[in-house]
């Protein structure tokens, strides 16, 4: 008989992306999220595709956190066009900010020649028990930022469930 290994939390992913949403282009970011969840010990809720609209944005944001998710991870919408209003939408959500790991998202993506994680204006903060990523939408970006945030996440969710005991 096999055991399950021990999930790290539950996640959903929100694709930001008015193409995908439409229907007009395939998917391609939220699949790479949730392999790179799975395989960081986590168990994935869904992925819901929204427009980059900041009421659709919010909306989305709201119902993983009201659904008790441990982590949700938004993926588009982060840069410095018009269209951009992922991050704008989050800080609504959000209860505060985690600067830190929004800088080390940043930092490490331009590291790794992710110019548009290294552009990104994503927020990482705390939604009542729910921590709450956006994520520049470059498949480097997703590959270099899930390596630096899942370690990260798996402490904050760690800590935030000491909190509900």
């Amino acid at each position: 008989m096999e055991l399950e290994a021990p999930r790290k939390g539950r996640a959903l992913v929100v694709v930001v992306d008015d193409r995908v949403s439409h229907g007009d282009s395939p998917d391609s970011a939220g699949p790479l999220v949730t392999e790179l969840l799975v395989e960081g010990g986590f168990a994935v809720d869904g992925v819901v595709t929204v427009a980059a609209d900041e009421v659709e944005i919010r909306n989305a944001l709201n119902t993983a956190v009201i659904g008790g998710v441990d982590l949700v991870i938004s993926v588009g919408g982060t840069g410095v066009t018009p269209r951009d209003v992922t991050p704008d939408a989050t800080e609504d959500v959000l209860d505060h900010e985690i600067r830190g790991i929004a800088e080390a998202l940043r930092s490490s993506g331009l590291a790794s020649g992710a110019v548009d994680a290294g552009l990104s204006r994503g927020l990482v903060g705390v939604s009542g028990s729910t921590l709450v990523v956006n994520l520049a939408s470059s498949r480097p970006a997703i590959r270099d930022g899930m390596a630096t945030l899942l370690p990260l996440a798996a402490h904050v969710i760690e800590e935030l469930s000491w909190m509900e005991e």
